[in-house]
């Protein structure tokens, strides 16, 4: 895997601990794999740690969460996984990393698979600490509940206070734990050797390491985050909490680059969204992931978006959906209630309304009249279907694939096309219409009459 080049010619790992057995999220998905920004947050994590230019990145999972491992192994490879079996606290989550990391000399950056909103930029500043140990704080809105710092004048740490054993000066301390810390491999795993579980739980913390540091004289420092970014999520109310910021951030980055929303806060974007300066995105559309819009076109109210490409000038919705493989060309339409899926469509090309495309080819400027449907499945195969450039489909037709509908060609409205139509021809498909003199108004005087009988 290729990783971006590291700032800095010190070596650098990361250990993500993804251990936690996360009950509190009451969820049948284990914790870190519930996604933010469509992504889930243990690959959050995994960014981070590559954009870092981390060269080896272990993940801790748990014994109890074979999904975690499988979803690792599937990214990373079996050798970034590490087991902690039993989990018996934070320092015993890092240890179980020792193995995985044999024979790396560089520095070593810990983070969480429950921190989705932590990003390269915000760590970077805990590698180059030298012969010591970085922990990563913030300034706290509310800092109850979270472990303080204790820096000195010269901007030492001198020791992390958990919120129960804190002294009333220290509880008015802002600046707060985050969890994440950084060290030389060698001196992390020798400091961990030592931390002791004689504490209440019987685990063993990471944050001891601070405290063991400065036994032998290691130098330990903080740097600061902002409190959003080391937001981690518990439950299901933290986890929208993240979503909210997520969305908070991509929307505003969307705007700077010049997207015009009228309506922010009703779009929902996901961590991989792209949309070009100069497009128009009305209110309440959604774009899943694997979504990208070139500059200039126009997203209209209530469509849904997913690994779907729109070009310049196209224009999509009121109430259209666009599924994987959609690909719309310069100036297309896909208009109210369409569903578009793995279907590209040529430049100029319409489906106005109420109109599903699944498995095909569109060519440029041809028109899918409302109602039309391309037949794709036959509940066994998916089969492609194709209309040709300037070709016109009439409304209420269903194209039953693989079908192919030549260049110029007609297709008459209500028809059911099961073969091939030639450039430039008309085909009809449609049962011939008869009419019977009088029949209606003697069935209905008939059935008024039957009514009356029984009243």
């Amino acid at each position: 895997m290729t990783r971006p080049a590291n700032p800095s010619a010190q070596r650098r790992a990361a250990i993500i601990l993804a251990a936690g057995q996360g009950t509190r999220m009451k969820s049948l998905v284990p914790k870190v794999l519930h996604p933010v920004g469509g992504r889930a947050m243990l690959d959050h994590a995994i960014d981070a740690a590559e954009a870092l230019g981390c060269e080896r990145v272990v993940v801790v999972v748990g014994a109890h969460s074979p999904e975690v491992r499988a979803h690792v192994e599937k990214r990373l490879g079996a050798a970034a996984i590490a087991v902690q079996d039993p989990p018996l606290g934070t320092g015993h989550a890092v240890r179980a990393a020792e193995t995985a990391l044999a024979g790396f000399a560089g520095e070593v950056i810990i983070t969480y698979g429950d921190v989705p909103l932590l990003k390269a930029r915000d760590i970077e500043a805990a590698f180059g600490g030298g012969e010591g140990v970085t922990v990563v704080g913030f300034e706290a809105r509310d800092p109850t509940g979270y472990g303080r710092l204790l820096i000195d004048a010269d901007g030492g740490l001198e020791a992390i206070v958990e919120h129960k054993e804190a002294s009333p000066d220290q509880l008015k301390i802002t600046a707060c734990n985050s969890g994440v810390m950084a060290a030389p491999a060698r001196l992390l795993f020798e400091l961990l050797a030592e931390v002791r579980n004689d504490n209440a739980k019987g685990e063993y913390y990471l944050t001891d390491v601070v405290a063991l540091a400065r036994e032998r004289a290691a130098p330990t420092r903080t740097v600061m985050a902002d409190e959003d970014a080391v937001m981690g999520v518990n439950a299901q109310s933290e986890l929208a909490a993240a979503e909210a910021l997520f969305q908070k951030v991509r929307r505003e980055d969307l705007l700077a680059a010049g997207v015009t929303m009228a309506a922010p806060d009703t779009v929902h974007v996901s961590w991989d969204t792209e949309i070009g300066g100069g497009t128009t995105v009305e209110p309440y559309v959604v774009f899943g992931p694997g979504v990208k819009i070139a500059a200039g076109a126009r997203i209209r109210a209530f469509s849904h978006l997913e690994g779907a490409t729109v070009a310049a000038g196209a224009e999509v919705g009121p109430y259209a959906r666009l599924r994987p493989g959609a690909d719309l060309g310069e100036g297309a339409r896909v208009g109210n209630f369409v569903e578009v899926k793995n279907v590209r469509m040529a430049a100029g090309a319409k489906a106005n309304h109420l109109a599903y495309l699944g498995d095909g080819d569109v060519g440029a400027k041809a028109n899918i009249g409302a109602g039309t449907i391309f037949c794709n499945y036959d509940g066994f195969f998916k089969h492609r279907t194709t209309v040709g450039e300037g070709a016109f489909v009439g409304s209420n037709s269903s194209l039953v694939a693989p079908v192919s509908i030549g260049a110029g060609a007609m297709v008459g409205s209500g028809s059911v096309i099961t073969k091939d139509v030639a450039p430039g021809d008309l085909a009809l498909a449609r049962g011939q219409q008869t009419a019977k003199p009088g029949w209606a108004a003697k069935f209905m005087d008939m059935m008024r009459a039957k009514k009356a009988a029984k009243t």
